[in-house]
């Protein structure tokens, strides 16, 4: 039997300010109590002595070499503002500083 009450999903909803019709709290309440059976299972198996992790594989970052190639000139990078103001884009001011 599920944890989950199609009630306490209906008021989940109103919490979120979601409207759900009777057919997807239905549909909530049996997704939901599956997720916390996989949970409880999952709990039973993980003991002590099982490392926590955040991903199945472990990660690496993989950069590649920074290296200068041709790029856009300032002409070209600003063809296409509303306005500039010398090589720089002119925007509104956001703040009362100057």
């Amino acid at each position: 039997m599920s944890e989950i009450s199609a009630e306490q999903v209906a008021h989940l909803a109103s919490l979120a300010r979601i409207d759900l019709s009777p057919e997807e709290i239905e549909s909530l309440t049996s997704e939901l109590g599956q997720i916390v059976e996989s949970v409880a299972k999952v709990q039973q198996v993980a003991g002590p002595d099982v490392p926590a992790t955040s991903h199945p594989l472990p990660l690496t970052n993989v950069f590649r070499r920074d290296e200068v190639v041709p790029s856009l000139t300032v002409d070209q990078a600003l063809s296409g503002a509303p306005a500039r103001d010398g090589d720089r884009f002119k925007v509104a001011a956001i703040l009362d500083e100057e």
